[in-house]
């Protein structure tokens, strides 16, 4: 990674004054010193912000294309160069910003893959199953299956959540989205139950480690610890692989099935957004391409002249 002497101060600006995600803030500071890296190849010598032209930037976008970047991590990369040069127009008075007139790459709108009804229903007879046969692992992972699909919370979300967070009296959890937003989202009766059931085997597992465990974290694995994302995404994995598709969906396919099977209840489309924590309607926009996409398969299959 190039040092870039303004780096430190831009991370402190993303993470205390954005209040971007850890994760966000990581990929900006990455994507900046890969830019300053590519900088002192292309001029060959002394080279300076303030110096940097159109030209160089279409050929940082066109090195990042050659090395087979994804579109999507080239428009944050260029996103993240814009964010830069604002930061030091705001800090050192740099007045150019030549990543502005760039052109963000074009990017393929896919529709995001959800489950249906019958493999959701699918889905939770065999967690139930599992959770009735097994011990404190099933019982936990039926209550996270329960809570993603109940509350279409992201993976860092569910994974970040503290005992504090869930209100089973109250019937809602208290998520931490992107950029430390919060927002409170209802929990429903089928997730309650599972939680319920969940925490009776946490307490037995207590009991067996002599309450050695985190009692902060909701979720933990069998050492007490809290689960790490990595560990709820391959719990989660391990219950979609009882699906015909399994291997094609992910945990945020559950995310994708709540919002698209409210919208497809005819929930509000300004509720969902801020069920789901998006800042923009638009992204929340891409849902409805979703029911549309499914109406015209059940008109086309339905409807004489068609």
């Amino acid at each position: 990674m190039t040092p870039v002497p303004e780096l430190a101060d831009f991370v402190a600006f993303l993470a205390k004054e954005r209040n971007d995600s850890p994760h966000t803030v990581t990929a900006y500071a990455r994507d900046v010193s890969d830019f300053a890296a590519f900088c002192g190849s292309y001029y060959g010598g002394g080279w300076s912000f303030a110096g940097v032209d159109r030209l160089a930037i279409r050929g940082w976008l066109g090195a990042m294309q050659q090395r087979g970047l994804a579109k999507r991590s080239a428009a944050r990369a260029l996103s993240a160069l814009r964010t830069f040069y604002r930061f030091l127009n705001t800090t050192r008075g740099l007045e150019v910003n030549p990543a502005k007139a760039a052109r963000t790459p074009r990017l393929a709108r896919t529709l995001p893959q959800h489950l249906d009804r019958a493999e959701v229903e699918q889905l939770f007879a065999e967690a139930e199953r599992r959770a009735k046969a097994g011990g404190f692992a099933e019982a936990r992972d039926l209550a996270m299956l329960e809570l993603f699909y109940s509350t279409g919370i992201r993976l860092a979300e569910l994974a970040g959540l503290n005992e504090q967070d869930l209100d089973l009296v109250s019937d809602q959890v208290k998520v931490r989205g992107k950029g430390k937003k919060e927002r409170l989202v209802p929990v429903g009766s089928h997730a309650e139950r599972a939680l319920r059931r969940y925490y009776r085997q946490r307490d037995a597992l207590s009991a067996g480690l002599m309450g050695a465990l985190d009692r902060r974290a909701v979720f933990l694995g069998r050492r007490g610890r809290r689960l790490s994302p990595r560990g709820v995404q391959l719990a989660i994995k391990r219950l979609l692989g009882a699906l015909t598709r399994g291997r094609d969906l992910h945990v945020h396919s559950l995310r994708h099935s709540f919002a698209t099977h409210l919208l497809d209840a005819g929930a509000d489309l300004r509720a969902v957004q801020e069920l789901l924590g998006h800042a923009s309607l638009s992204t929340t926009q891409v849902y409805t391409h979703t029911s549309v996409e499914r109406l015209k398969k059940v008109y086309h299959k339905a409807h004489p002249r068609s």
